[in-house]
């Protein structure tokens, strides 16, 4: 079925609705070669996936090709830098090249493909200078000057930076107040506002309306709050019980009631005030009844990578995925771009063991169907 006619179909299909193990890096990699057809449960699981891949060029990532055209995942993230391959690059070398690889990872997808980027600016830029793209100055930096029509600016050119080359989710603005500035994962890299709820708010709501003018989506973070954190996720535990905020929440609360929302993204942090025994990702505490009842949220969740060591070293593949879609989230990310971790089948792997869930009756279809028919809706704004 051409991609026009299927995306055509699976619309009108949601209208029908109401509204630990890690592996190392090989040396070689080889996509698994499998004749199955895929059914419509599978699709729909694969949806909720969005990964990164090694490649500069789809020709050089068949493995990419093949979770893409097989197993039709919801969408990638690009990366500059492969932290467990450090001499060779990711998948950004220069702009024709990202333009011209998003637009072949597009072309082969039946269904129109996020095509995400941490572009938030300052330390976390993927578009760098190096590789011939313009500067973009760090939140702390947009907060420090406090000026509307500067703010406006500097998101117009990301913004229109990520559009010309066919990337339509930006993870980003970063709506974590900044409790502790030397906080290793937010305040001492810059990636903060303010420690001022209202001004975080401000700036995440002109942030995110100049990207819409793009045509570019984005995605809050890092729900329900990582800017008090003494440790940083990616590495392992993270423990937030001691200095946590509620005003944490504002910046939430204040877009969501804006209605500008498109996506919001789990903390992996561990918060005993809201949940005794799971950390945010993982809550049904956190994700359905605080975000989506008590902040009315009604949009699309996607985690923080799944693969980064707060989650990957604590919780076996299954039981994270049983609770992460269980407790809300539609999307999950998957890197594969977390030092030492590298699984070349995530893509299915993932899959099998989300529809063992189902299968086991752990997670119900319908759960599937919910986030299923949120993702869908959103890409029909693409």
């Amino acid at each position: 079925m051409k991609k026009v006619s299927l995306f055509l179909f699976v619309n009108l299909l949601l209208l029908s609705f109401s509204c630990n193990t890690t592996t190392k890096e090989p040396t070689i990699e080889t996509p698994e070669v499998e004749t199955t057809e895929i059914d419509e449960l599978d699709r729909q699981i694969a949806q909720m996936l969005l990964v990164g891949f090694r490649g500069i060029e789809l020709d050089s990532a068949p493995l990419i090709r093949r979770d893409i055209e097989k197993h039709q995942i919801g969408g990638i993230i690009l990366y500059n830098y492969d932290n467990n391959r450090k001499d060779k690059p990711r998948n950004i070398v220069s702009s024709p090249q990202v333009k011209k690889l998003v637009s072949d990872l597009q072309a082969i997808s039946e269904i129109p493909l996020f095509t995400a980027i941490d572009e938030e600016g300052g330390r976390v830029t993927r578009l760098k200078e190096q590789y011939g793209f313009e500067e973009a100055i760090s939140a702390q930096r947009i907060g420090e000057i406090d000026q509307e029509d500067s703010t406006r600016y500097w998101a117009q050119l990301t913004a229109e930076k990520l559009a010309k080359h066919g990337i339509n989710v930006n993870f980003a603005p970063v709506v974590d107040v900044n409790i502790n500035p030397k906080s290793p994962a937010i305040g001492n890299i810059e990636r903060s506002y303010s420690a001022d709820p209202a001004l975080v708010s401000k700036h995440a709501s002109w942030v995110i309306d100049e990207h819409h003018k793009a045509g570019v989506l984005t995605s809050l973070k890092h729900f329900p709050g990582h800017g008090s954190a003494m440790a940083d996720s990616h590495k392992g535990v993270t423990d937030v019980s001691q200095t946590w905020q509620t005003k944490e929440l504002t910046p939430y609360r204040t877009l969501i009631k804006e209605g500008i929302c498109d996506m919001i993204m789990t903390a992996h942090v561990f918060n005993n005030q809201l949940d005794e025994e799971y950390p945010a990702t993982l809550s049904k505490k956190v994700m359905t009844d605080l975000l989506r009842y008590d902040l009315g949220y009604k949009g699309l969740i996607i985690s923080d990578d799944m693969q980064m060591k707060a989650i990957s070293t604590q919780y076996g593949l299954a039981t994270a995925l049983e609770k992460a879609i269980n407790a809300g989230v539609d999307v999950m990310i998957f890197s594969n771009n977390i030092p030492d971790i590298y699984e070349p089948d995530v893509v299915p792997t993932v899959i099998k063991a989300i529809r063992k869930l189902v299968d086991e009756g752990k997670i119900t279809k319908e759960r599937i169907q919910t986030s299923y028919n949120r993702i869908m809706a959103l890409k029909k704004k693409l």
